[in-house]
């Protein structure tokens, strides 16, 4: 009777094997895309990627630097197309939360850009900025156009057209969120113009390729609609400070001084997401005010360690991929906040109140190479690369 005990716990054990084997997803990249396996990574500057003209009616060419893994050997990559700050007035692609993020992601074995787009509008109201939202949004569609019509022909960025995704901090996430989302002209409303605009793509180059991301990157943004989110859409990633008073986590009202423009930010756009069915993942910054990460270097581990464990599962095959497609189910709340663990702060809030989904309108040079220096040892805990 004392060895009935052993056996039956090692036939017990024999048993769930295959089983928990079935459960666990087989890692076949050997840890990239999730470890730093790049220590250099090389920046090709002032990319030029499209024509446009100005809200004064003057051309003007924009740019992108491109981030790559030094020495990297895999022939199709996913790309990462992002977007800086600055309230659609100021701002440079080369600021220090585009430099960190594409230069995080390109160790990680991604391709990632940061990329111009026009700035200024007048007058000072609902309507100037809507138009200035409109023309970004078209310039960010321009990029992704680029890196699809350089995939199918030079390949000199060896770019997966089917895996690539859109971001932005601030103006640059309401840019993400609009070339996500915002992909019907009866949307816009009359009074901005679209046509004389140029419609939702622009004629910033590269006609006939398609602008759809994978995925959506959404830093301290908003949408003017929640409705624009619908059944089917790419996968959303947010992450935003609960305390934000420029763009509201939840729904609120922006620009006082425009008048107030009623938006619908990350909490909001998570209710909303989850209603029509498209993954989603939220990394809530509590207490946290409007692009902390600008401020403080803590927040940019939150913001990186959200997007990186976002991306990875969409990179297999089919929609989202199979490495951890249950983090982005919206109804396992649950073990999405497994995976995404806390990291130096709190990120989980009370929920917010039911919201009703009202269909409220916002009236809103050559290429240079350059090496860069690995940087501090991530944050994991994984050992260096070999």
């Amino acid at each position: 009777m004392r060895y009935l005990l052993p056996v039956l716990l090692l036939l017990h054990m024999l048993l769930s094997a295959p089983a928990a084997a079935q459960r666990m997803p087989i890692d076949t990249t050997h840890g990239r895309y999730h470890r730093p396996l790049f220590r250099q990574v090389q920046v090709r500057r002032n990319v030029e990627f499209a024509h446009v003209t100005t809200m004064l009616g003057l051309p003007q060419t924009l740019y992108m630097d491109v981030y790559e893994p030094a020495g990297d050997t895999v022939r199709r990559r996913p790309l990462v197309v992002l977007a800086h700050e600055g309230g659609f007035l100021t701002g440079t692609r080369d600021d220090a939360v585009m430099t960190a993020l594409c230069t995080r992601l390109a160790r990680l074995g991604y391709v990632a850009a940061t990329i111009d787009y026009r700035l200024y509008f007048f007058p000072f109201d609902t309507v100037g900025i809507g138009r200035a939202a409109i023309r970004a949004t078209q310039d960010m569609r321009a990029a992704v156009r680029f890196f699809r019509h350089d995939a199918a022909t030079a390949k000199r960025f060896r770019v997966h057209p089917q895996y690539v995704f859109v971001g932005g901090s601030s103006a640059g996430g309401f840019m993400a969120l609009q070339t996500g989302y915002l992909n019907k002209p009866a949307e816009v409303p009359a009074y901005l113009d679209l046509a004389a605009l140029g419609g939702l793509e622009g004629s910033g180059g590269h006609p006939g390729y398609s602008s759809r991301p994978r995925g959506v990157i959404n830093l301290c943004g908003a949408l003017a609609r929640a409705s624009w989110l619908e059944a089917g859409d790419p996968p959303l990633c947010s992450v935003h400070g609960t305390r934000d008073g420029l763009v509201p986590y939840a729904r609120g009202t922006i620009g006082a001084q425009l008048p107030a423009q009623l938006v619908y930010g990350s909490g909001a756009l998570r209710l909303r997401a989850n209603a029509v069915g498209v993954p989603n993942v939220l990394r809530r910054l509590r207490g946290a005010g409007h692009v902390p990460y600008s401020f403080e270097p803590t927040y940019i581990d939150s913001a990186y360690f959200a997007v990186r464990d976002f991306l990875r599962p969409l990179l297999g095959s089919g929609a989202p991929g199979p490495l951890l497609a249950a983090a982005l189910n919206p109804r396992r709340d649950a073990q999405v906040t497994a995976l995404l663990l806390p990291r130096r702060i709190g990120l989980q809030v009370p929920p917010a109140p039911p919201l009703a989904w009202q269909p409220d309108l916002l009236q809103v040079p050559p290429d240079s190479v350059q090496q860069v220096a690995p940087p501090a040892p991530e944050a994991t805990g994984a050992a260096p690369p070999q």
